[in-house]
């Protein structure tokens, strides 16, 4: 499905030493899109390729906002993006040629301004909402972080039947370069604040801290720190999810391999177990 979407609001949400610019933005399509937490839309730029004169492709982005929509009125919905920008070392300066056509328009577009969404998709991240007491693991790095915070919205911040009924504890890792990258502190503290004994959050700021061995402190190193607790929480049906960027995926399994190893645990046979029973999510791109 295709609809005409408004800007109703774009804001930067890092600070001046954060690693790139960040935006969330709040896009009005007037209840045409009703979606579920997890589920991702597509953007469509204005405008056509350079290379051939064709209009310019789909591209996806997980979705920040519960279905209600950050106003809760059900016709919005917001997108969490990070400018894509190229380094070129001989210039020396960000190459404009070689920006990225969709987060730019994004992160530059005005309130009132028209965004061709589609949508929504995805099945892959869903929360388990037929079981409300069961444990979930959000695991992020960078803007990864959207559709966790649509969770933790939908069960700690409104006032509805689904937040009433959650009885689990939601565990929120972040991995970001540093404290100004961070991405919704305010919201995540407040969240610990209201439901200290269901919402947990551990950050991993790879430029400010040190894993065990000295090294920088990478996404997987904080995972690694509650290994134990983690796998016993799987073990009775916590469901883990994984977003970001896909360079994140290789240190997290390598991680788990370690792990399973110094518990005389066969990997392949226990991410088998969990893929079964449909307790492991992974969204990169």
């Amino acid at each position: 499905m295709q609809c005409s979407g408004k800007v109703v609001s774009n804001k930067r949400i890092v600070g001046p030493k954060a690693t790139g610019e960040t935006c969330h933005i709040i896009i009005d399509h007037n209840g045409e899109l009703p979606y579920w937490e997890g589920q991702s839309f597509g953007v469509v730029p204005p405008g056509n390729r350079a290379k051939d004169g064709k209009p310019h492709s789909v591209r996806l982005y997980s979705i920040a906002a519960s279905r209600y929509g950050d106003d809760m009125s059900g016709k919005t919905t917001s997108l969490c993006v990070r400018r894509a920008t190229y380094w070129c070392p001989e210039l020396q300066a960000d190459d404009p040629a070689k920006k990225g056509i969709c987060s730019n328009f994004l992160c530059d577009a005005q309130p009132g301004e028209e965004i061709a969404l589609t949508g929504p998709s995805g099945k892959v991240m869903l929360l388990p909402e037929d079981k409300p007491e069961a444990d979930i693991i959000m695991v992020a790095t960078g803007t990864g972080i959207a559709p966790y915070r649509s969770f933790i919205r939908r069960l700690f911040e409104e006032d509805t039947e689904a937040a009433a009924a959650y009885k689990g504890v939601a565990w929120l890792f972040l991995g970001v370069a540093n404290s100004d990258a961070l991405l919704y502190d305010d919201e995540w503290q407040t969240a610990k604040a209201k439901a200290p004994d269901n919402f947990r959050l551990d950050y991993a700021l790879s430029r400010e801290q040190e894993n065990k061995k000295g090294g920088k402190m990478y996404i997987q190193d904080k995972v690694e720190e509650y290994a134990d607790e983690i796998f016993t929480r799987l073990d009775s049906g916590a469901h883990i999810y994984f977003c970001g960027l896909k360079g994140m995926m290789p240190g997290i399994q390598d991680m788990l391999k370690e792990v399973c190893t110094s518990k005389g645990i066969e990997y392949d046979q226990w991410l088998k177990g969990l893929k079964k029973a449909k307790q492991w999510h992974v969204e990169v791109y």
